[in-house]
């Protein structure tokens, strides 16, 4: 059953008003990235229907894929029981790491054996 909530009801307070989110390719599943948002980023994500997050180092707003052109389409925003985490159901245009990989998540870690 998917519940419907409203912005208010988001728990900012928790990590200094951030809340991390999972970026998700809606068609394939994959786990794109991981990044965070603030109100204000939420906000622009909801109003433009474009992807927005919180920098942690670079203390400021930005929108994916602004110099890279590598935008992320917002399909479905998904919120956790808890109120303090996402999903970004994203249709991903262009790979969405830095390093040109079209996910994050393209390291293993080797286990001690």
């Amino acid at each position: 059953m998917i519940e419907e909530i409203k912005l208010e009801n988001l728990d900012f307070q928790k990590e200094n008003g951030l809340i991390p989110v999972v970026v998700q390719d809606y068609a394939t599943k994959e786990i794109l990235m991981l990044a965070y948002t603030n109100k204000e980023a939420l906000e622009k994500t909801i109003e433009t229907g474009l992807a927005h997050f919180w920098s942690r180092s670079r203390k400021s707003l930005w929108l994916k894929g602004e110099t890279s052109g590598n935008y992320q389409r917002i399909i479905e925003i998904r919120v956790d029981c808890d109120n303090d985490a996402l999903i970004y159901l994203v249709e991903s245009k262009g790979p969405a790491c830095h390093t040109g990989n079209r996910s994050c998540f393209f390291k293993t870690l080797k286990a001690n054996n």
